[in-house]
């Protein structure tokens, strides 16, 4: 019933660009709200079933945002509309913190002075497991020697440990991503 009162409402407008804009606008937003409640743990590391599962996504809503319109224009439109709405969303999530809070919420404390804090991990539905990995991947033998681990509002998990100082003196081997494009001043 709430799809057909949509398809109406859109048959309503009778501007062509201005339905491709409402209509991406729309799938935009609702992508960002199944974004928030199916949680974010799952945006920092994407396993093969989260890739697979975000391209079919970003297919399957293809038709939501242009409708009849395949042409070029129409995706143009649609992207340049993804590109206005995002511009702005963020330019709102950093001017209120309340409403950054909403939509990518805080970080969640997992491990203080060497205890996991269990029920952020219930909250956070990480597994021991998963949070023992994260530890081992920053360098610490085990969740006891960590003096702190957190869960970023991005989906990544922080940790400091104590023995963190002798261990950023040897390089990493992961190469960064900004590697030889930062210039000292």
């Amino acid at each position: 019933m709430i799809l057909l009162k949509m398809n109406l409402g859109f048959m309503l407008i009778e501007n062509p660009i201005a339905e491709i804009i409402l209509r991406t606008v729309l799938v935009y937003l609702f992508m960002i709200i199944a974004i928030r409640v199916f949680g974010k743990k799952e945006l920092a590391q994407l396993s093969v079933i989260d890739l697979v599962f975000i391209l079919l996504i970003s297919n399957s809503v293809q038709n939501a945002m242009v409708g009849p319109d395949t042409s070029l224009n129409g995706g143009l439109i649609a992207a340049g509309s993804l590109f206005l709405v995002n511009f702005t969303l963020k330019k709102i999530l950093y001017s209120s913190k309340a409403i950054n809070n909403i939509i990518q919420g805080e970080t969640i404390l997992l491990i203080y002075n060497g205890v996991a804090n269990m029920e952020n991990c219930k909250k956070a539905e990480i597994t021991m497991e998963e949070l023992e990995a994260a530890v081992r991947e920053h360098g610490a033998r085990d969740i006891q020697k960590v003096d702190l681990a957190m869960l970023e509002v991005d989906g990544n998990i922080s940790v400091i440990s104590s023995d963190y100082q002798i261990r950023s003196k040897v390089s990493h081997p992961r190469k960064h991503k900004f590697k030889g494009r930062i210039t000292k001043n």
